[in-house]
């Protein structure tokens, strides 16, 4: 039997050995249900009418700050689903509070959840909250978004297709860095300058998909544009990557020279020993794109002022999923994202 990581994400073996084969009931109408590497689910109420869903766990960090925690319990399933190609429309809120949490607290704290979530567009429907007594997890819940769009402008990861490029829009590691410039400013200005704490520190707002996916969607869709979109989260870049090819069932060539890991990732990368590549990304933005459009994407969204590169070449299955540098190398999944050891290790260690 396949067990449980020690920390992270659940990857593919597992769903497929423990969770995918136990999915309820059977229903005609959905489209798309839970698959690996695809973030959102597609229900079609009706012949041109889709629901899209996806869930995110809730976040609640100390050591970032009730506003910055709100920021990401909205922003992260938010980008979920800009990346099926809408923007989200409604949400429900399952909150597992800790027991030191006062009544001051929770309202700031909801109060931030509100207001992102109006700026979004997005109605809050429901839900259910509580105190949970031995609640001590970074995870205070989770978050449900919902949007209803035309059939026909649906997008979901698994719709790459080979002969497609493979574009990144902003750089790796986004979240990760910040969370850590956030969390432990003392060490990493020590470390690594002032300077380079400041701009960590400025990521943090950069952390959303949700602007940067809508962006992508209005240049155009399917054979006219973005066939896919996936958002970098668990195991970064390359591991989201991996997801996104998996679900569609293709290959790809990933050109070494082309991944800038960033200046500043990269220096707190190697303060905290993980590679930015593989680690957590949220903000970030894989894009697969019909190649006839590729160039007019790229340098649209560079005139947005996004950083973005074509960094690949989806290809057939069979073609395997390859990082081409000096030597070619097989790709492979990292299985546990390092930040998580990174940050609960430097928590332990009373990192400041």
């Amino acid at each position: 039997m396949i067990d449980f990581p020690e920390v992270g994400k659940i990857q593919d073996d597992f769903l497929k050995s423990h969770v995918f084969p136990a999915s309820g009931a059977v229903r005609g109408e959905v489209f798309k249900g839970p698959k690996y590497g695809v973030d959102t689910s597609v229900v079609n109420i009706t012949e041109s009418l889709s629901l899209i869903t996806a869930t995110d766990p809730a976040s609640l960090i100390p050591t970032l700050g009730l506003k910055e925690s709100a920021w990401l319990t909205v922003h992260l399933v938010a980008s979920d689903i800009a990346t099926a190609g809408s923007m989200p429309q409604y949400a429900q809120f399952c909150l597992n509070l800790p027991e030191y949490i006062t009544a001051a607290q929770f309202d700031e704290y909801w109060g931030w959840v509100s207001t992102f979530c109006e700026e979004l567009g997005v109605a809050i429907t429901g839900g259910h909250t509580g105190k949970v007594q031995g609640q001590n997890s970074t995870v205070s819940g989770g978050v449900t978004m919902f949007s209803c769009v035309e059939t026909n402008s649906v997008l979901t990861s698994d719709m790459a297709k080979p002969g497609d490029d493979l574009i990144l829009v902003k750089e790796p590691a986004i979240i990760s860095t910040a969370i850590l410039a956030l969390s432990f400013p003392e060490t990493i200005a020590n470390a690594c300058g002032e300077e380079v704490l400041r701009k960590g520190q400025e990521l943090f707002y950069q952390s959303s998909a949700v602007q940067v996916a809508n962006d992508a969607v209005s240049l155009g869709i399917h054979e006219d544009g973005i066939r896919a979109m996936h958002d970098a989260t668990e195991c970064g870049v390359m591991g989201a990557t991996i997801e996104m090819m998996m679900a569609a069932a293709c290959g790809v060539e990933i050109y070494e020279d082309r991944l800038v890991k960033g200046e500043v990732q990269q220096m707190i990368g190697d303060l905290f020993d993980y590679d930015p590549l593989y680690t957590v990304g949220a903000g970030a933005l894989l894009i697969s794109a019909n190649a006839k459009h590729s160039e007019r994407i790229t340098q649209s969204l560079a005139g947005k002022g996004y950083p973005v590169q074509i960094i690949g070449k989806v290809k057939e299955k069979e073609h395997g999923m390859l990082l081409m540098g000096k030597e070619k190398k097989q790709l492979k999944h990292p299985g546990t994202d390092p930040y998580w050891n990174v940050f609960f290790d430097s928590l332990k260690k009373g990192l400041k």
